[in-house]
């Protein structure tokens, strides 16, 4: 629903806070990495455009949103700090115009993620896969909810569904890696 400044209220439901607080994490070390690159002495070098793409892009969704995320952004840092597992409703207050920048922010971040897996310059690994599902999963609502699309629930959305057998499986093969599944079954 729009208010009459021009705002919409977008709903992330059930918002997973140590998912959010990792991927958050990951993404403040690949910009603090890519802003090495972009301002260091060969920053003009070929290799480094989708790092200068991801800092501009950043700063000007800064310039644009940061006043209208601003009690977003604290409600889930004191989520973090709390320990809290869930928001069961974490209100964004956004232009109309936040979902095509989400829908850039998203293309440019999955482009980065290509650049981190070619491994030339960064120490940052790619995103992992459950914090990229947790991406896909938030930027989606952003875009569609402000198109009129109800929200979705983080546990009921297909990138929580998709996650969770990759995520067992990882699981289970780091189990079986330290031996604790293997003497569990032969019991």
């Amino acid at each position: 629903m729009t208010g009459p400044d021009g705002l919409v209220s977008v709903h992330i439901l059930e918002l997973p806070v140590p998912l959010a607080a990792r991927t958050q994490q990951h993404f403040e070390e690949l910009m603090r990495e890519f802003t090495l690159i972009a301002t260091g002495t060969d920053a003009g070098h070929p290799d480094h455009h989708v790092p200068r793409r991801l800092m501009h892009l950043v700063q000007t969704l800064v310039q644009q949103f940061g006043a209208t995320t601003t009690d977003a952004e604290q409600r889930l840092a004191d989520a973090i700090d709390r320990g809290d597992t869930t928001i069961e409703d974490h209100v964004l207050t956004v232009p109309r115009e936040a979902g095509p920048a989400s829908q850039a922010l998203g293309d440019l971040i999955d482009e980065a993620d290509e650049y981190c897996r070619r491994g030339k310059h960064l120490l940052t690994l790619a995103t992992p896969p459950d914090c990229v599902a947790y991406r896909r999963w938030y930027l989606g609502q952003v875009i569609d909810q402000l198109t009129g699309a109800p929200p979705i629930p983080w546990p009921d959305s297909h990138e929580a569904r998709t996650l969770r057998p990759a995520m067992r499986e990882l699981h289970n093969k780091g189990a079986r890696r330290d031996g604790s599944t293997a003497s569990r079954h032969r019991e």
